[in-house]
């Protein structure tokens, strides 16, 4: 059908739940064990559907209805500016009506047989879960075991919430547990391991050397949202790290990221760069990511709290020549089929299922529609 009309919006919660509770960050309390999914699945009048996760209002979303789908693309940007409030289910709707998985459709290399796509990830679950123990040795005993968990899921990237002393306990207390924690954490996974660590701003700049020189020896990958973001500090710390002999990355732009960070990552300061693949958008990823590409800077994109994250980023990684990892928020949701996927070795082996490979349970999604959510038809 030439140019169908988008004829209906179908929105609604889905609510998950993480295997334990996640405890705090540097800034931040309990992040608890229950994630919530706000999830949109659009239909054109030709009765083809996609699905995704969607962060906008019903007054946005009604803007949309009885467009022509045929605007919603352009093979250079991915989705149109004026459809980004359905990015995601629009994408996993394109790549259906394409007859092949996002990944494919956004990173269409032949080279790469049915199967073959591997994509990076790490265990992001390593919060900080041990306030209630008065000994540094059991509390970094505990972070290891939680890695060990990880570890028989699959992953052999892990990274460590630090920033104990920010808020949470005594500022020296607080940083020899980091340093513990991160220690322990390595013996645990063994040399081979990636680790890295996120301070959430909750360091200084002094803090962060100290950290990084206490542990040297556990070679740890990048060091994320040390502090702040400011560029004369991160250029004293990489003059620090340079001195140093550490290959320390430095990773940061997950949050509210300043607008000169790409400004920074273009002159050497952030090595990583840490978009939220939902509030930047996957089409908006791609040109950025070939920027980062140019300066020979790392992407890798954050979320976090909605299971579906860590497959949509998945299916970004093919297209982006310095992919890093995929950030994996460990949980299952009911009403969202995720067999397609398999964790394995420290890599998501990516489906070759329509779409973005995931599945709605009919039944749960129309309640969530009901219960909490609404209808928009043409």
């Amino acid at each position: 059908m030439s140019n169908p009309i988008l004829a209906r919006i179908e929105f609604g919660h889905l609510e998950g739940r993480r295997p334990r509770h996640a405890g705090k960050n540097a800034r931040l309390g309990d992040h608890g064990d229950r994630i919530n999914l706000p999830i949109a699945r659009v239909t054109t009048d030709d009765g083809a559907s996609g699905f995704g996760m969607v962060r906008a209002s019903r007054e946005q979303l009604a803007g949309l209805i009885g467009s022509g789908f045929d605007d919603a693309f352009t093979p250079e940007s991915g989705v149109s500016k004026a459809w980004r409030a359905l990015e995601f289910p629009l994408w996993d709707l394109q790549a259906k009506r394409k007859g092949v998985p996002v990944h494919r459709l956004i990173a269409p290399d032949t080279s790469a047989p049915p199967g073959a796509r591997r994509v990076p990830c790490y265990d992001t679950s390593l919060y900080i879960d041990d306030l209630h123990l008065a000994s540094h040795d059991e509390a970094a005993a505990l972070i290891a075991a939680e890695a060990m968990e990880g570890w028989h899921r699959g992953h052999r990237a892990f990274k460590i919430k630090v920033g104990r002393g920010a808020r949470h306990m005594p500022l020296d207390e607080g940083t020899k547990r980091d340093i513990l924690v991160i220690r322990a954490v390595r013996e645990a996974v063994g040399p081979d391991a990636r680790l890295m660590v996120d301070a959430n701003n909750g360091y200084n700049l002094n803090l962060a050397k100290r950290v990084l020189r206490d542990t040297a020896d556990c070679a740890i990958y990048w060091l994320e949202e040390a502090f702040h973001e400011d560029a004369v500090l991160y250029r004293d710390l990489k003059d620090w790290l340079a001195h140093e002999g550490m290959p320390v990355l430095v990773a940061d732009g997950e949050g509210d990221a300043s607008p000169a960070l790409l400004d920074w990552a273009r002159d050497g300061l952030i090595d990583v760069v840490q978009y939220d693949i939902f509030g930047h958008g996957l089409s908006h990823w791609l040109a950025t990511g070939r920027q980062l590409a140019s300066w020979s800077v790392g992407a890798a994109p954050h979320h976090y709290g909605t299971l579906i994250g860590n497959y949509t980023a998945c299916h970004l990684a093919p297209a982006l020549a310095t992919f890093q990892y995929a950030e994996w928020d460990e949980a299952t949701t009911p009403g969202l089929g995720t067999d397609g996927y398999r964790l394995e070795d420290g890599a998501v082996v990516l489906p070759e299922t329509h779409g973005f490979g995931l599945e709605l349970d009919e039944e749960l999604f129309a309640y969530s529609v009901a219960d909490n959510g609404f209808t928009l038809t043409a």
